[in-house]
């Protein structure tokens, strides 16, 4: 994007590409649990940079940042060595300090389903159904004394922009 984010920017969900590597899994070449919550961390960020509104520029120009204050995990499918990950994000609810986002793992097409077989009923190069599933709500907060604070109109804007359909505002 140009760096500004646009009032009329469809609400879909971000797209980011993650690949699990030997460090993200366990002894059994199945990705760690918590692999999740870096790959989800590197996701938003990059939503966040690709709609012209980057974490350090946050802090730069406000002295503000976002912190996480709470994860729900939900894990259906496990995703193995050198699986190629979709990360779709989106905002499902936006208050004035606050943001929750779901973020969906899908394994690209070409990624295996468990014991090593192709995964079926794939749609555009996607599988089905998400391996994962992780609501994030985060709170925007002065970046020395952690006291909530609200969130400054162009990251409002851009976090607007990946908003889904019925935002719940929670």
């Amino acid at each position: 994007m140009n760096g500004n984010p646009s009032s009329t920017a469809p609400a879909e969900p971000h797209r980011y590409v993650a690949r699990v590597y030997y460090q993200d899994t366990d002894a059994g070449g199945v990705a760690y649990h918590a692999s999740y919550l870096r790959f989800a961390e590197r996701a938003r960020t990059e939503a966040l940079r690709d709609l012209g509104v980057a974490h350090a520029e946050l802090t730069a120009l406000h002295n503000m940042a976002f912190v996480v204050r709470r994860v729900e995990v939900d894990y259906a499918a496990p995703a193995r060595l050198d699986d190629c990950l979709l990360v779709l994000t989106r905002v499902t609810g936006l208050r004035p300090a606050s943001v929750v986002l779901q973020q969906d793992f899908y394994r690209e097409a070409g990624g295996r389903e468990a014991g090593g077989r192709e995964a079926g009923g794939r749609e555009a190069g996607v599988a089905n159904r998400p391996l994962v599933v992780a609501r994030v709500w985060l709170a925007c907060v002065q970046a020395d004394s952690f006291r909530p604070a609200r969130i400054p109109q162009r990251w409002r804007a851009a976090l607007g922009a990946l908003a889904a359909m019925g935002i719940d505002g929670t």
